[in-house]
């Protein structure tokens, strides 16, 4: 397979977005376009206790989790295309096997080997932004990318409603399959190979370890990349429970997916801001004045919390402290990566293992916490906010609002 396939020559700065966005979404799409069919897969499968289907969900997130720690060495070593679509295949195949299960555990046992291979989407998504972008030019592209990627929880869901509306459940998967194939397709004639031959590590136990020990070694990286994890604890903390405050709390009913819809934008919109700041400002400076206002906004929620906020106190602040915490997340990823751009799939892999894994954990025992009032997922937030900015005084030695020292993106593929 050549490296540089057939018309990428002229692969723009808008369509390698929109392809890294598209490749980053198909692990989206995975599970939020499903979220309407649960209550019917369970159904049809003789699932008879309601928590048992979220298994469906839970059952990817292990395979997406899990497998980003086994496809970072593997993209390292092979370049960024092999592994790839080797993942995109096994999703696919997945995707079509869950058109046809016979059993409920049938079916989970596809989809954790359906998030097996959407881990080595996210793993490329990120080394190939690493491979090509540097300094505040990778952090303005990491932003569109998220901001992209923040428009799929809005709008998966609703394609999922409509598909039921025609077919059954099945139909999903195939929807799923399509759409993953015309990604791939898309990938497949348009996404250069951007690992340069000379950042080509050996796949032996002494190389991959020795890249384990430069991610967990740079104090920048693996203190920002900490950071990722501890802002996405408190927002999948918030993500679990939000059911029970928009409906519960504030009695949202019907209204709640509108509002959830809402915040999903505006982070959107944020990011957006985000890739445009950060170019002149620098991608430190906002980040740190980002975890400030994160931290502000916690404490601002925490203290509407001890009485009776109406919601639209409560929405605004929210909406606030998102606007901080899309700023503060996408820059942190560009922050860890940024030094590690010889081990970037690696390191792609670490990062994403440590907040899909870790946030999870912790943000489902910040959940748990929920007792019919705002002041659990309120404290978290500061208190997450507050370690934010405790990792970050150690990422940079306590020195704040700084530029940093520049990297270099790596040398372009050779044609």
């Amino acid at each position: 397979m050549p490296n540089q396939p057939l018309g990428t020559r002229n692969l723009s700065r808008p369509e390698f977005i929109g392809l890294a966005a598209a490749i980053m979404a198909l692990n989206a799409i995975a599970i939020d376009v499903m979220l309407p069919a649960l209550p019917y897969m369970g159904k049809d499968l003789g699932v008879t206790d309601e928590n048992e289907r979220q298994f469906v969900v839970s059952a990817y997130m292990i395979g997406f989790g899990a497998a980003q720690i086994v496809f970072g060495p593997i993209t390292d070593r092979f370049g960024r295309r092999a592994p790839l679509f080797f993942g995109i295949a096994i999703y696919l195949i997945c995707a079509i096997a869950a058109i046809f299960v016979p059993s409920f555990w049938v079916l989970l046992g596809f989809r954790l080997l359906q998030g097996i291979g959407a881990a080595a989407t996210r793993v490329v998504a990120m080394s190939v932004i690493r491979d090509r972008f540097s300094g505040r030019e990778m952090a303005s592209i990491m932003a569109l990318v998220f901001m992209t990627f923040m428009v799929i929880p809005v709008i998966a869901p609703g394609v999922g409603q409509l598909i039921l509306f025609a077919f059954s459940w099945h139909y999903i998967f195939l929807f799923m399959t399509v759409l993953a194939g015309s990604i791939g397709v898309w990938a497949w004639f348009r996404l250069p190979e951007t690992l340069h031959p000379e950042y080509r590590r050996p796949l032996s136990v002494r190389t991959v370890l020795e890249g384990f020990r430069m991610v967990f070694t740079n104090r920048s990286a693996f203190f920002y990349g900490l950071n990722g994890m501890l802002l996405f604890s408190g927002m999948f903390g918030f993500l679990i429970a939000t059911p029970q405050i928009f409906q519960g709390i504030f009695g949202l009913g019907p209204l709640f997916p509108v509002a959830f819809a809402g915040v999903a934008l505006f982070m959107a919109g944020a990011q957006f801001v985000n890739s445009q700041i950060v170019r002149r400002i620098g991608t430190r400076r906002v980040t740190h004045f980002s975890i400030f206002g994160y931290i502000a906004c916690g404490a601002v929620l925490l203290l509407l919390s001890l009485g009776s906020p109406s919601f639209w106190a409560f929405y605004v602040a929210l909406m606030v402290m998102q606007v901080f915490f899309a700023w503060a997340s996408s820059n942190m990823n560009s922050l860890a990566m940024e030094p590690l751009g010889q081990v970037a799939g690696t390191a792609a892999a670490v990062f994403g293992f440590m907040q899909t894994v870790g946030g999870a954990v912790i943000g489902t025992l910040i959940g748990q916490q929920f007792n019919g009032t705002l002041t659990p997922n309120a404290a978290a937030w500061m208190t997450m906010g507050i370690l934010v900015l405790l990792s970050t005084l150690v990422a940079e030695r306590g020195r704040l609002f700084g530029v940093g020292k520049e990297y270099q993106a790596a040398p372009a593929v050779a044609e």
